[in-house]
């Protein structure tokens, strides 16, 4: 398929199917280059627009999310977008066991020992759905009530994952399923499931038991012409052992798994952890290791092709993902919308006309860049009072005559001016104060009394008209330690 961009991901192709939704691989772009692998999970447009659907995915997110631990795959986002609604989970590089059992065409048993690992794991998993809770610690009781060879993943790390909380059932719930209502595979249901009565926990260690018998025969348990079929045999139908299929398969393992399908909820384990337990005392674990070389060596085909596809898909630069806001940009989003806050936060200013808001906003920063001005004429006033105390006494306003004409100003550089050709002048900012120039500054005399002050301002002025020296823009100079001295000149 063609790469679709929802979000900040990308769908690729296609990887499993099933009831309610396909699986793709996909990829998460993240700022700054970042980049990830994950598998989404995608609704089927027919149920996009369905609310008891939806309610159903979105719980399944939601619950997961709660349930942390290796054993359990991992939920990362939930989008919806338009009519797009997506579970994005991490992605997991293995096989599930059903496609396992079939690896080479058919249907095989799976080794005692690396059954017993993946039945031990998987329990465990579903255990930590069973004892999640909400943010104040209240039991969700969520019971997965879909567990299948399909929601069993083991990867070629040698771990085995439990996936696909889709119809679960939980305390707080956004869609309840309706009295009586059916849902999961039949093969896999408990008794009590399929009679549409309350379900919890056991029902899952039921399915457990079902998936492990499975792998150790290699064999369907539970499968008729029809489902009313499937659903009389798992009701009637008489469980053998696996060792009735399997000659070496311990007789301690045969009495977990029948105990697993008791149809009595009573006689089960109670939890699923106590059943891993029991399995892992039985049959201890094989090395993940060694499970992951099984997975590599079983499923090599497809996970040939799976990696060639994300090779593929990683190195693809073609397409085009949504701009990613800088941090400069957030930062000046973040500033525009603190501003507008402040003008809008008063009650006089509720309902105002967007043109008054305007018109506040623009006065606000007016006298904000007036008292910028103000802040930078007050620093060169403080500039000026450290020139010499002889200059300041002899450059009174009384020496410059009343006809002296304004010295021209100096013309702006020319818009995108390049700095290179700018005179210095232009470009110079007082640099800032250092030891030496407060040395010089505390070497400078005091200012002249107030009667010397008056003495000079009633000194005679010079009949003689003074003309500006072109020297005289600016009329100072600037010494090595960031003092204004006067031009002699200019006087």
């Amino acid at each position: 398929m063609s790469p679709r961009v929802v979000g900040r991901y990308v769908l690729h192709d296609e990887i499993a199917a099933g009831g309610m939704a396909t699986v793709h691989i996909g990829r998460l772009h993240g700022s700054v280059g970042f980049a990830r692998t994950v598998a989404i999970k995608k609704l089927h447009a027919q149920f996009s627009k369905d609310p008891e659907f939806v309610a159903m995915f979105l719980d399944e997110a939601h619950l997961a999310a709660r349930i942390r631990h290796p054993n359990v795959v991992p939920t990362l986002d939930v989008v919806s977008e338009g009519t797009e609604l997506l579970l994005i989970m991490e992605y997991v590089q293995g096989e599930s066991v059903a496609r396992l059992l079939r690896s080479d065409g058919g249907r095989r048993p799976i080794q005692p020992g690396i059954a017993a690992t993946i039945a031990t794991e998987m329990l465990l998993g579903l255990h930590a759905a069973h004892e999640a809770t909400d943010d104040q610690g209240r039991p969700l009781s969520i019971v997965h009530r879909d567990v299948s060879p399909q929601n069993v993943l083991v990867g070629v790390d040698g771990v085995a994952r439990v996936v696909d909380f889709g119809v679960a059932k939980a305390v707080g719930r956004l869609q309840s399923t309706k009295e009586g209502q059916v849902k999961g595979k039949a093969s896999y249901m408990a008794p009590e499931q399929l009679f549409g009565e309350a379900v919890d926990r056991r029902a899952d260690v039921y399915a457990a038991g079902v998936v492990l018998w499975e792998m150790l025969t290699g064999k369907r348990l539970f499968v008729g012409d029809s489902p009313q079929a499937t659903m009389m045999q798992v009701v009637q139908k008489v469980v053998e052992p696996p060792s009735a299929y399997v000659p070496n398969i311990p007789a301690a393992l045969d009495a977990i798994v029948l105990r697993a399908l008791s149809r009595d909820p009573s006689l089960r384990f109670a939890t699923a952890r106590e059943m891993a337990l029991r399995v892992d005392d039985v049959m201890g674990r094989e090395s993940s290791t060694l499970i992951g070389d099984w997975v590599q060596a079983s499923a090599a085909r497809g996970l040939e092709e799976r990696t060639a596809c994300i090779a593929r898909i990683e190195s693809e630069r073609h397409v085009s993902m949504p701009e990613m806001p800088s941090a400069a940009d957030e930062q000046s989003t973040g500033i525009v919308s603190l501003a507008s806050s402040v003008v809008t936060s008063s009650p006089s200013r509720v309902g105002a006309a967007p043109s008054a808001r305007r018109s506040r906003l623009l006065y606000a920063v007016g006298a904000g860049a007036v008292a910028l001005l103000t802040v930078g004429g007050l620093s060169y006033g403080l500039g000026s009072r450290r020139e010499p105390a002889a200059s300041r006494a002899t450059a009174t306003a009384a020496d410059v005559p009343a006809s002296r004409p304004d010295p021209a100003p100096t013309p702006p550089p020319a818009a995108c001016a390049d700095p290179a050709t700018t005179p210095a002048a232009d470009l110079s900012v007082p640099a800032p104060p250092t030891a030496a120039t407060s040395r010089a500054v505390a070497a400078l005399p005091s200012a002249p009394p107030s009667s010397a002050r008056r003495a000079l301002s009633r000194a005679p002025r010079s009949d003689s008209p003074r003309t500006a020296s072109q020297d005289c823009v600016p009329p100072y100079v600037i010494d090595a330690t960031g003092i204004h001295i006067p031009k002699p000149q200019c006087l």
